[in-house]
């Protein structure tokens, strides 16, 4: 007969593995600060000079990814496409066009899975087939990798260090939000309002109707270029980052 006593000492114990696999995934979580101090993770790039980044998630879309190009271009702006490798895979003329207009090409996964929780092993399957894509395409493997979701732990961070990429998150201030179409207003809003020297500001090209994003970078590249800023890739912007330099052994000024 299966006790009482018995069962809440299986009911004990199965909590206490359940505990652990939370505590395993969780617990080596660190504050943004805990990243940045060490230069394997940045937000944003505390520099004195009018110089920005401007990224782009999830695609390349065939619909969208070259209107937004042609708007870059207009502009004279370098941008950072975080790309997911299977889209990359179905969108070889895109990618040989991004890398040809002088824009940096980074790794944002394979499949853009939910990374909570991710494995390591699982982590560098992602990492390198998008990487391998990318070689095959550019001639060149990606240095800066972005989790899905904006996603970060020890196991993210370490491993992607240890597979040679920076992580690259983007300025809390600079999150458009345009995944969720938001309105055009808004989008230019939250960026236009909230510029600051050295920011990382996140768009997607990918994922559902980019319209909105599109009609915002018509308003917001020429808007910014008055103020004097300066369109950069982000590997661009980190060589003008001072305690990156010293970190990576990079020489650049700010």
């Amino acid at each position: 007969m299966f006790h009482l006593k018995t069962f809440t000492l299986y009911l004990l114990i199965g909590l206490c593995i359940f505990h652990m696999n939370i505590v395993s995934v969780y617990a080596k979580n660190h504050p943004r600060n805990y990243y940045e101090e060490q230069g394997t993770a940045i937000w944003d790039v505390p520099i004195s000079s009018k110089y920005i980044a401007i990224t782009f998630d999830d695609g390349p879309s065939s619909e969208y990814t070259p209107e937004i190009l042609d708007i870059l271009q207009e502009h004279n702006a370098k941008a950072t496409f975080f790309v997911v490798g299977s889209r990359a895979q179905e969108n070889p003329s895109i990618i040989k066009s991004m890398v040809k207009s002088g824009h940096e090409l980074a790794n944002h996964s394979f499949h853009h899975p939910d990374f909570t929780g991710i494995t390591k092993e699982e982590l560098i399957h992602e990492m390198d087939n998008t990487s391998e894509v990318l070689e095959s395409l550019t001639g060149a493997p990606p240095r800066l990798f972005r989790p899905p979701g904006g996603v970060y732990n020890d196991i993210i961070v370490n491993t992607a260090n240890e597979e040679g990429y920076m992580v690259v998150m983007w300025s809390w201030h600079q999150d458009t939000r345009d995944w969720k179409s938001p309105g055009v207003h808004n989008i230019v809003k939250t960026v236009l309002n909230n510029t600051r020297n050295g920011d990382i500001v996140l768009f997607h090209d990918f994922g559902g109707d980019r319209s909105q994003t599109v009609e915002a970078l018509k308003q917001i590249l020429p808007k910014l270029k008055e103020e004097g800023y300066q369109f950069v890739t982000v590997s661009e912007l980190l060589q003008k980052h001072t305690k990156y330099n010293l970190l990576h052994g990079v020489n650049g000024v700010d």
